[in-house]
Parts: C-alpha cells; structure tokens; sequence
C-alpha cells in the first residue's frame, strides 16, 4: 500500500542529494554575481578573483552540506560528502565539455577537499536538524 507523503511532493524531489545540490548552485551563482558586481562597480583587482572563487565554493559546499545532512537526519558526514562529490563530477564535466581541459592531478585535489568541506558541513547539519 501507498503512503501518503506529507508535504504533497514526490519523495525524489526531498532527496537530500538534490536539495544539497540545489543549495550549492544556488550559492555558487548568488557569489558570482557578488563577485561580478565587486570586480565591476569597487576597486576590487582581478589578481583576487581566486580567493574569490576558493571563498564561494567553500561556502556553497558547507551550506550544500550542511542542508543535506539536515535533510538527511542521518549520516550527514556520507550525505554531505556525496552531495560534494556530485558538485565536482558536475564541474568537472562542464569544464571538459565547455573548456576541453586534460584530467590532472588538480581535480583530484578538489574533490578531496570538496567532499570533506561539504562532509563537515553535513555533519553540522545532522546534529542541528536533531534539536
């Protein structure tokens, strides 16, 4: 028999994955316009747009992760690392496709650091969605 769900949408579109992705794209573009607007409008330097860019993937990462691991309720440390993973295997297809890059030793770097930012940021999440 069917349960019902509560909130009247399908239980896919609560998948923590996907609301963790929503989140971390979400940021990534909020920051960018930020950033564009900075770079335009103040005295701001190209030569800082990286710190930038390390900034706001940080941030979208441990807000993705935290909002999955929330969403979760459990395991967040699994939920947010893989919500990580996703956001790297997403940009590195689109800079493949988009840019023709070579698979280096970078990406790997980054999707170490991604999963483990996004990791902790999911295991805040479980331990404030409990209270």
């Amino acid at each position: 028999m069917k349960q019902p769900t509560t909130s009247g949408t399908h239980p896919a579109l609560r998948s923590p994955l996907l609301v963790g992705m929503s989140i971390i794209l979400g940021v990534v573009l909020s920051g960018s316009i930020i950033t564009a607007m900075l770079l335009r409008f103040t005295s701001v330097e190209e030569s800082s747009l990286p710190y930038f860019a390390y900034g706001i993937n940080a941030i979208a990462l441990l807000s993705g992760g935290w909002i999955s691991g929330r969403q979760a309720g459990h395991r967040g440390w699994l939920y947010g690392g893989l919500t990580g993973i996703l956001y790297v295997l997403l940009v590195l297809i689109i800079g493949f496709l988009a840019f023709d890059t070579n698979m280096r030793v970078q990406p790997v770097l980054f999707t170490l650091c991604a999963s483990g930012i996004a990791a902790i940021g999911g295991i805040f999440g479980v331990n404030a969605g409990s209270r």
